[in-house]
């Protein structure tokens, strides 16, 4: 296989600094595929056959989308790219809403999904961010979030990034003026946050982040620059706070991974917000590293007594995964992180419903959920 030119690099240097950085991504990819094409044709192999990496099936050049029980992913179109299926009718009384939020910031929209057991007694609520080139909806759809906020009785609020802010759609957790504490992107999440906990009833405790890739980042940041705000995070195939200070540093960071490093995001040191984070050790998007990173960051400001206790596991559909929790002296977790073995950049037990999931993990919309709710904020608090 031939090395990247100077013009690919150029070139993905170029999307990168643009802040399109799955397009960067997605370029190397196409490239390094086209050579394993010509590879193939001179040697006489079938070039469309998947690679094969530690017995993973991807191919070069798609996205990590759906991944079936043999761990091949499988597409629903041409590009690679999965179509998102409509969303299920919701149950009777429920509300998916749209909203707009404005501030001196800026605005953003963002869908509220209200459960039909909402009666006006405060609930707590969970803000949930998308990747990039995922919608509120398809983001909804893929991890089920929904429907388990029917079942324990949760408001969930997706904001939306638009394209007008990131070509790709991602959130900008690579934008030093997006990783401060009433600035830029955090000020506009945490100011959705605040606005629906003025509309509706909910539980000032029990507020809680999570997100996926870069909505990952940007939830690690959101837990770092808000931590009287969030009473625990949620990161998916994510990076640790202060892992880029630019798109060029950010595309290094996700390819490499980074030394953990504090971040102008956090308020003050000794804060200390739990943190659940899964990663799938194929994931050839955002290096793997990136999801330990993030339980070391949390550790320089978490408990010196944690004791550190380790389950490895498999899913029905044959998934195995290594869950490592840091239990403080009630034995409750107060980090946990997940490791998929032969997971790729894809939601853990999400739905085919959505694009990014991977149904044969193991359920990470279920496990956050669980987690999030043994945490709430103690006394009260100023937001």
């Amino acid at each position: 296989m031939k090395s990247l030119s100077l013009k690919d690099i150029r070139e993905a240097l170029h999307l990168t600094r643009a802040g399109q950085l799955m397009e960067a991504t997605r370029q190397i990819q196409q490239r390094m595929r086209k050579d394993v094409a010509e590879a193939g044709t001179a040697s006489g192999t079938d070039a469309r056959a998947p690679i094969t990496i530690d017995g993973t099936a991807e191919r070069l050049g798609e996205s990590q989308t759906h991944a079936s029980p043999a761990g091949r992913a499988s597409d629903s179109s041409a590009t690679g790219k999965a179509e998102p299926r409509p969303a299920p009718g919701l149950p009777e009384g429920a509300e998916f809403v749209h909203r707009h939020f404005a501030s001196t910031a800026g605005s953003r929209d963002y869908k509220l999904y209200v459960p039909r057991g909402y009666n006006g007694t405060a609930l707590p609520l969970l803000v949930m961010l998308h990747g990039c080139t995922q919608s509120a909806e398809d983001f909804a759809a893929g991890t089920q979030m929904n429907t388990l906020a029917e079942e324990f009785g949760v408001l969930v609020a997706y904001p939306i990034q638009p394209k007008s802010a990131n070509g790709s759609g991602c959130w900008n957790w690579f934008k030093p003026g997006d990783q401060r504490r009433d600035a830029g992107e955090p000020s506009l999440i945490a100011g959705i946050t605040r606005k629906i906990a003025s509309d509706y009833a909910v539980d000032l405790a029990r507020i809680y982040v999570a997100g996926l890739s870069a909505g990952g980042a940007a939830a690690a940041i959101m837990g770092a620059a808000y931590p009287e705000l969030y009473a625990a995070v949620g990161v998916h195939s994510g990076l640790p706070v202060g892992a880029a200070k630019d798109a060029a540093s950010a595309f290094a960071a996700m390819r490499q991974g980074v030394a953990v490093r504090r971040s102008v995001a956090e308020p003050s040191a000794g804060q200390y917000t739990p943190t659940i984070v899964f990663h799938g050790d194929q994931d050839t998007t955002v290096n793997p590293s990136n999801g330990r990173r993030i339980i070391e960051q949390m550790l320089s400001d978490a408990p010196p007594e944690l004791r550190v206790v380790t389950h490895r596991g498999q899913t029905p559909a044959g998934r195995s995964f290594s869950r490592t929790c840091y239990l403080d002296r009630t034995d409750r977790a107060a980090l946990e992180m997940w490791v998929v073995h032969g997971g790729g950049h894809a939601w853990s037990g999400g739905s085919k419903a959505g694009t990014y999931t991977d149904p044969t993990g193991p359920d990470a919309s279920r496990e956050m959920m669980r987690f999030f709710l043994q945490h709430q904020h103690s006394g009260l608090v100023d937001r």
